[in-house]
Order: structure tokens, then sequence, then C-alpha cells
């Protein structure tokens, strides 16, 4: 199961599709990246939930970078 969180095509595939899905008029992510920054003003808990499940293709990509610059 852990070969699943540290392979680099589907990390990729992952960001590309589920992490920037609806891409019109902008990716998802960037406009809850942007309600964030500007205070959360009216972010429920389903936002939030949207927010993590379309960020964490990206928080597996930050963690899988990590791992190979720093391994030994």
């Amino acid at each position: 199961m852990t070969d699943v969180f540290n392979n680099w095509k589907l990390i990729l595939l992952l960001c590309l599709t589920l992490g920037l899905a609806p891409f019109f008029p902008e990716p998802h992510l960037w406009g809850k990246l942007k309600w964030v920054a500007g205070g959360a003003v009216g972010m429920g808990p389903m936002d939030w939930f949207d927010l993590v499940f379309h960020g964490f293709p990206f928080i597996l990509l930050v963690r899988k970078t990590v791992l190979t610059l720093f391994k030994k």
C-alpha cells in the first residue's frame, strides 16, 4: 500500500487531475487557496474538506520530493 504513496507517476497524475479539477474558470484548489488567503470568511466544513481533498495530491508531491532530495 505504501508504494501507492511513493509512485511518481501516480502522484503527478493525481496532481494534474484531482488536484486541479475543475479546470475552468480557474483550478478549484487555486480558488480555495485564494479564499483562505482572504480570511476564509464564510467557509464551512465542506469547503475545508474540499480544500484538503484537492490539496492532498500536492502534499504527496511535496513529501515525495523532500524524501527523494534528502535520501541517504
